[in-house]
């Protein structure tokens, strides 16, 4: 192919991923992003090797070396723990993907940071502010519909918008949003050296997640950089848009359908900074001291609401010039932690798969069709374990699921 260009949808992790992956294989991109900036989009995100190994592929090694040294402190286990509502630990199974990294294994990071790193030289590639509403075939091309009443051409459109994706609504539009009817809350508290002396060992593993007997469950997370955010960030990438951020405790609030506690829960998006902050509060009434401690000190401010959605896993469909990755076509609970890991692999993915098209070692839409059955293969026994009730209890782990051994 004489010339060939990729355009993508959405400025999200595995967008941006994939933009970096291109830029590093030679292949032109532009990424279509509706928000203005890189917007504050959730806190601290599990990563483990599949999206460790997926950021090494398509970042520059300055960039990958950054997300290292600005991810999280290799805990003492890298497990999700259940806790009850006094502290006391109740099961723990490790964490999901392909072996870690030995040495300095992939543990966590903040998701604005990552995503500032991750847009560190495609200031020619991404187009803030604008939205992707359509697309046609043009010929042998793609032609995407822009919210201004523009539009842009190129030899392949990947949706990266989301679980509300109007790409997939066009091309797949059967495939179903579920509304699990679970709703919550995320916050940060400053992880001030009082309160991390306090707070039970488990909570410096992976996740861990503490339930409540009138059915409230506080997930609490930690992120501690390798070192400081700034400080790698003016070493790595001078003159980089890169925000500072201290290390805090991520505190989320799961709010089951049905349990006595949600039902004195007011409506979340009209409330208050306050009036969230006190809905917490009153979740771990009773509660161990420091597992209460750590949501007494949220900062209000950083409360946002949340609805738990999915997508179902979709049926094969016919291969064409325009491909999904991500959630926009595999959106999951968070149960597992792998939500932002399978966008960065599909971005790897796919990535190699156009590039082994564009150097004309297989036909553009047979790379196409091989990356869609590779990660309905890989990625969707995540997406219904994920989705399954069980998906929350510390013994559920399907076997399809289980780390593979290194033997």
């Amino acid at each position: 192919m004489p010339s060939f260009h990729v355009l993508i949808a959405g400025g999200g992790i595995g967008g941006l991923c994939l933009a970096q992956g291109l830029r590093k294989a030679g292949i032109d991109c532009t990424l279509f992003e509706a928000a203005e900036d890189i917007a504050l989009a959730g806190y601290r995100l599990h990563m483990n090797g599949a999206g460790g190994r997926a950021l090494r592929e398509c970042l520059p090694d300055t960039l990958y070396e950054l997300y290292m040294q600005t991810s999280r402190t290799t805990p003492r286990r890298e497990v999700f723990v259940q806790l009850d509502h006094q502290g006391n630990e109740l099961g723990a199974r490790p964490h999901i993907g392909p072996p870690n990294d030995p040495v300095r294994p992939h543990t966590a990071v903040n998701r604005r940071t990552l995503r500032q790193i991750m847009a560190v030289g495609l200031e020619d590639v991404i187009r803030f502010g604008r939205a992707v509403t359509g697309f046609e075939h043009d010929g042998g091309q793609v032609r995407v519909h822009l919210d201004d009443g523009s539009s842009a051409t190129g030899d392949v459109l990947v949706a990266a918008d989301g679980i509300n994706s109007v790409i997939r609504r066009q091309l797949l539009p059967g495939v179903p949003v579920v509304e699990t009817h679970i709703l919550g809350m995320y916050a940060t508290a400053p992880l001030t050296a009082d309160l991390a002396a306090a707070l039970p060992e488990a909570l410096f593993d992976g996740f861990a997640a503490a339930s409540g007997p009138d059915g409230a469950l506080i997930v609490y997370g930690v992120y501690q950089p390798r070192r400081p955010v700034a400080e790698a960030a003016a070493d790595l990438a001078p003159g980089a848009r890169i925000d500072p951020v201290d290390p805090y405790l991520m505190v989320n609030l799961g709010i089951m359908p049905g349990s006595p506690f949600g039902r004195e829960v007011p409506d979340l998006w009209k409330a208050s900074a306050e009036e969230r902050h006190r809905v917490m509060r009153r979740a771990v009434r009773g509660w161990d001291p420091a597992l209460a401690e750590a949501v007494a000190r949220i900062t209000p401010s950083t409360l946002f609401p949340v609805a738990v959605r999915h997508l179902e896993p979709a049926d094969p469909w016919a291969t064409s010039t325009v491909t999904l990755l991500g959630d926009a076509i595999h959106a999951m609970p968070p149960t597992f932690g792998a939500g932002a890991n399978n966008a960065l692999r599909d971005a790897a993915a796919l990535t190699r798969a156009l590039t082994a098209a564009v150097r004309g070692e297989v036909p553009l839409l047979k790379a196409v069709a091989e990356y869609e059955a590779e990660m309905r293969a890989e990625v969707f026994p995540i997406l219904r374990a994920s989705a399954d009730p069980r998906a929350y209890d510390a013994d559920f782990l399907p076997d399809e699921l289980a780390v593979p051994s290194r033997d």
